[in-house]
Order: C-alpha cells, then sequence, then structure tokens
C-alpha cells in the first residue's frame, strides 16, 4: 500500500511540477517580451515559436529533476537538500539551454527571458515543495501516510534511529518494536517495547503488516547478520541495515570496488584530494589578500593601540600544530601586558590582559594577523583551531579522534566556532564539529561559514 502511494504521490509531483515550469515559462515570456519592462528589439521569434518551445523545456526539466533527486521520499531528504537540487538542476537546465541556442544558432531567442525562468522557476518550485511537506505533515499528523517500521537488534544503532525518528514525527514513521536476543522481552526504550527473540521474525513477517525492516544488530551479534537478511528478503518487505559502528566510521563512508570486494575507509577526508586542496588554497590567497586589504586600517588602528597602551611588541606568536602535525608559528596582536603566554588559557578578568587587549580579544581582532599565516599556507580562512603542543599531546590520548583534525590545514574560523564552540568550551564537542567539517567538506560549506562568520564568529562571550 505504501509503495502504490508513493507512485502515485511520485505521479502528482511530476504533473505539479510541470505545471509550475509551465507557469515560470509564461510568466518569463509576459515580463520579458510583453509587460513593457525591457526594451524590445525590431527582429525576434514569434509568439507562436516561443510557445512550441514549451513542449521541449517541460519534459527537459523534468528529467532534470528526476537526475537531481528531487522525487525521492521527503522522508530522506531536508528542505536545504532539497532547495540545492532544485538550484543545482535549475543552473545546469539554464547552461545546457544557452550552450544549446548557440550550437543551434536560434541567436534570436531571448536569454534574457530565460534567466527571468530560471529565478521564477526556483522560487516557485521551492514554494510548490515546500506546501507539499506541510500537506504531508498535516497528513501524517491525522495517522496517513505512515510507515511502520520494525528494528532487529537492540544496539546504540538502535536507540540512534528511535532518538532521531522521535525528534522528527513529520517523517511518519511508527516503530513497532524491536527484536533481540540479548536484551529481556518488555524492555522499553523511549516508548519502544522489545518484543522478543530474533527468531520471532518468522511468526511476523508473514503477517504482512510491516513497511519497512530496520536491521540495527550490536557488532556482537553480526555474526546473525546474514541470516537475518535471508529472512527479511524472503517476506519481501523493504529492509535496511543502520551499523553500530557509526562511531567508527564517517558519516559518509568512503567506499571503493575492489575486483567486486567492496571497501570501506574509515575516514573520507575530501581535502585529500588534489583538485579540491587547490581549489581550496586559490581560494585562501585571494580571500586573504582581500581581507588584509579591508581590514587593513582596523589592523593599523589596534597596533597604535597595543603600542601606545603597555610596552612591548605589537605582535606576539605561538607555536601551534598544523597540518600532518607540522609547528609553525602563529601570530597575534599582543593582549597582555607579559610577552609571555603560560602554558594555560586566559581566565575571567585575568590581569595579564590589557584593557585594549580584552576588547580585541572579544571581537576577534587579536586574530587578523593571522591572514598572514593563511599567506604563508600554514592555516586556511577555515578550518579545525590549531591547538599548542602541550594541549595536543594532552588531548590525542583523551579524546578519540582528537588527531584527525591535523588532516587538514588549521583555520582563523570554523565549523565548531560558528556553532558557539570557542573559547572555554567543550573540546569533545568542538572536535565532533571539527571531524563534520573534515568529513563533509565543500567549498560551499567554506563560504558558508565565512558568512555566518560575521554574524556569529567575530563577538566571543567566552573570550577572556
Amino acid at each position: 500500500m505504501i509503495k502504490d502511494n508513493q507512485k502515485y504521490f511520485n505521479r502528482m509531483h511530476v504533473v505539479l511540477d510541470g505545471i509550475i515550469i509551465l507557469v515560470s515559462y509564461l510568466l518569463a515570456y509576459y515580463i520579458r517580451l510583453e509587460s513593457g519592462l525591457f526594451p524590445q528589439k525590431e527582429e525576434g521569434m514569434r509568439m507562436r515559436e516561443y510557445m512550441l518551445m514549451i513542449s521541449i523545456i517541460v519534459p527537459y526539466y523534468l528529467v532534470l529533476y528526476a537526475i537531481f533527486h528531487l522525487y525521492t521520499p521527503k522522508r530522506v531528504q531536508g528542505r536545504r537538500l532539497e532547495l540545492s537540487n532544485i538550484v543545482k538542476a535549475n543552473t545546469v537546465g539554464l547552461m545546457i539551454f544557452i550552450v544549446g541556442l548557440y550550437i543551434l544558432r536560434l541567436m534570436e531567442f531571448s536569454r534574457q527571458m530565460m534567466f527571468i525562468f530560471y529565478i521564477i522557476n526556483i522560487f516557485l518550485e521551492t514554494l510548490e515543495r515546500n506546501f507539499i511537506r506541510m500537506v504531508l505533515r498535516s497528513f501524517r499528523k491525522r495517522g496517513f501516510n505512515l510507515k511502520h517500521i520494525l528494528l532487529v537488534g537492540y544496539s546504540r544503532a538502535a536507540e540512534g534511529y528511535i532518538d532521531r525518528i522521535n525528534a522528527n514525527p513529520q517523517w511518519g514513521y511508527i516503530v513497532r518494536g524491536i527484536l533481540d536476543d540479548e536484551v529481556e522481552a518488555g524492555t522499553i526504550y523511549k516508548g519502544v517495547k522489545v518484543l522478543g527473540c530474533i527468531d520471532n521474525l518468522n511468526i511476523i513477517l508473514p503477517e504482512n503488516k510491516l513497511d519497512e525492516i530496520a536491521i540495527t544488530l550490536g557488532i556482537s551479534q553480526y555474526a546473525r547478520l546474514e541470516e537475518v537478511v535471508n529472512m527479511c528478503e524472503k517476506s519481501g518487505v523493504h529492509t535496511k541495515f543502520i551499523p553500530d559502528y557509526n562511531h567508527i566510521i564517517p558519516t559518509k563512508p568512503y567506499t571503493e570496488d575492489l575486483l567486486g570486494l567492496p571497501v570501506i575507509n574509515i575516514r573520507y577526508v575530501p581535502l585529500s584530494n588534489t583538485v579540491n586542496m587547490v581549489m581550496k588554497r586559490i581560494v585562501d590567497l585571494i580571500g586573504s589578500l582581500v581581507a588584509l586589504v579591508i581590514f587593513s586600517p582596523v589592523m593599523l588602528i589596534t597596533a597604535i593601540a597595543v603600542k601606545c597602551t603597555s610596552p612591548g611588541p605589537i605582535f606576539y606568536s605561538q607555536e601551534r600544530v598544523g597540518l600532518h602535525n607540522r609547528p609553525f608559528k602563529m601570530y597575534k596582536f599582543r593582549s597582555m601586558r607579559e610577552a609571555e603566554v603560560k602554558n594555560g588559557w586566559t581566565t575571567k578578568n585575568d590581569p595579564r590582559v590589557t584593557g585594549v587587549g580584552r576588547f580585541i580579544r572579544k571581537t576577534s581582532i587579536d586574530e587578523l594577523p593571522q591572514l598572514y599565516n593563511v599567506l604563508r599556507g600554514d592555516m586556511s580562512l577555515v578550518g579545525p583551531r590549531p591547538e599548542r603542543p602541550f594541549y595536543v599531546e594532552k588531548f590525542r590520548e583523551e579524546i578519540p579522534r582528537y588527531m584527525v583534525k591535523h588532516q587538514v590545514r588549521p583555520g582563523m574560523t570554523g565549523w565548531a566556532q560558528i556553532n558557539g564552540y570557542r573559547g572555554d568550551t567543550s573540546i569533545r564537542k568542538r572536535i565532533d564539529y571539527d571531524l563534520y567539517y573534515i568529513e563533509n567538506w565543500t567549498i560551499g560549506l567554506d563560504f558558508k561559514i565565512l558568512f555566518l562568520t560575521f554574524f556569529k564568529g567575530f563577538i566571543n562571550k567566552n573570550a577572556y
């Protein structure tokens, strides 16, 4: 029944998308060629020819939407990912279409109209899909379009899955229970009960009341994995596997096919790819040069203020650990009366911090000399914050996966910092955010972090 509903929903979605594409095209035609807002050329395609192009535009964009996964169930695609896919599909569609116009020498076809169509279509598609989400959420709250799931295996993976389902009722998932050989029947986790042992699958599956089975066996039970998979596949119920080792492998595992043998890399680091590395370095060089020009008046005023308010050098350098565990000298504006920095973080009302120093630390102005570190290649504009060797040696023993952060260049700002983990905050949480950044890096994520730094990253309430 669920599969039939999904097919019907997909057909309806395709029809709605077709209508949106058609409306966007007609609106773009009216705005560019009929509204009088734009000057008209004497020669151009006639209305009839523009209307004939609809028979190409609509199916062309529907195919692109399918290629960019815009017809996957809303349960497994978040709003941001869907918006990103809409923009990607329309951008690729526009580029290919314009290239096609040049190849076919259709010079009289309005390129401006297609740019207007591009903007309108993205806007209306986003509105349509958010409206559909609201309708689906309303249906699921009333008990319609739900998926009934059974978990096989009580483990951290099972608990994590239940936590996420409880936190996202709009997904429409109902966990009917758990089967496990090592946990007593009747045990309850957040409203979900252990119903019995795994062999009870042979009784439950023939009843055909389930939409999905999620295999959430603990690592100690993996010997039964093949047997459980065989039982599930015989029933024809859709089955998925949620591994209990997600604390070991990354969120997006990097897999390889070794002549038919699947290989999962323990850590996927996109910046180990040469193209990604070069692209990021180019952004660092251009960005640091531009930032030096923009912030040069602020840096000059700060240098004068530091020099005039306390004796000592304007800058100070401190050894930090960077890419591939290599030490480097990181530069800052001096914010303390003493030139030496002890092996310890500054504390609230630290007597070593000057009045000017307190202000530039609070506003992160003291970090601006690190733009020189970025130019030199010691650091990046975005990345995990570097730490002193003393703390690196301490944390590498205390915090699992701490050293993974040194597989990329350290940054002036980072994913952890814009999420509030700066100064005297949880190191473990900070590392979690750093690892997410390392494993999910894209140039777009870097730009997002730089943008959010202006709103969240400069003022630091934990800076003393």
